[in-house]
C-alpha cells in the first residue's frame, strides 16, 4: 500500500439512477416541444424559402440551446433534438394516397440536413454536469 488516502468517487463511476418524476415529465414536455417545432418547421421552410428555411432552423436552434441552458445538462438540449428528429422523420413518409410534406427540393434538403446539424451543434455546446469537489491541476 502506498499509504496514501482513498479516492474520492468520480460522479462518473456512480451508478445511474433513474430521473426524478419532475425532471422526467420536464423532458417529456421538451420532446413535444421539439414535435411542434419540426412539424412547424416542416411547413414554414417550404412556404416563405429563404426567410422560412432560416426561420425553421433558428426555431430549432433556440428551442435546443435554450432548454439546454435552462436545464443545465446536456439532456435539456437533446429531448427537443429527439422530438424534431422525430416528426421530421414521419413526415418524410408518404401516405397511400400520394401526399407527402416534403417536396423533393433543395430547401427540404437543407432543412433536413441543416436541422441535424443544429441539433448536434446545441448538444454539444450544452453545459455538461461537473463532478463536485475541488478542480484539480498539475503541479499544484
Amino acid at each position: 500500500m502506498s499509504g496514501r488516502g482513498e479516492p474520492t468517487a468520480s460522479a462518473l463511476a456512480q451508478p445511474l439512477r433513474p430521473p426524478s418524476p419532475g425532471r422526467a415529465a420536464l423532458y417529456l414536455g421538451l420532446l413535444v416541444l421539439g414535435a411542434v417545432t419540426g412539424v412547424a418547421g416542416a411547413l414554414v421552410q417550404s412556404a416563405w424559402f429563404p426567410g422560412g428555411l432560416l426561420l425553421a432552423l433558428a426555431a430549432e436552434a433556440g428551442l435546443c440551446l435554450g432548454a439546454g441552458r435552462a436545464v443545465g445538462r446536456r439532456g435539456g438540449a437533446v429531448a427537443p433534438a429527439v422530438g424534431w428528429a422525430v416528426a421530421v422523420v414521419l413526415l418524410t413518409a408518404s401516405r397511400p394516397e400520394g401526399d407527402f410534406v416534403f417536396a423533393a427540393g433543395a430547401g427540404s434538403y437543407l432543412f433536413l440536413l441543416g436541422g441535424i446539424a443544429v441539433a448536434v451543434m446545441c448538444a454539444t455546446l450544452a453545459p455538461v454536469r461537473q463532478p463536485d469537489g475541488d478542480g484539480a491541476r498539475l503541479g499544484k
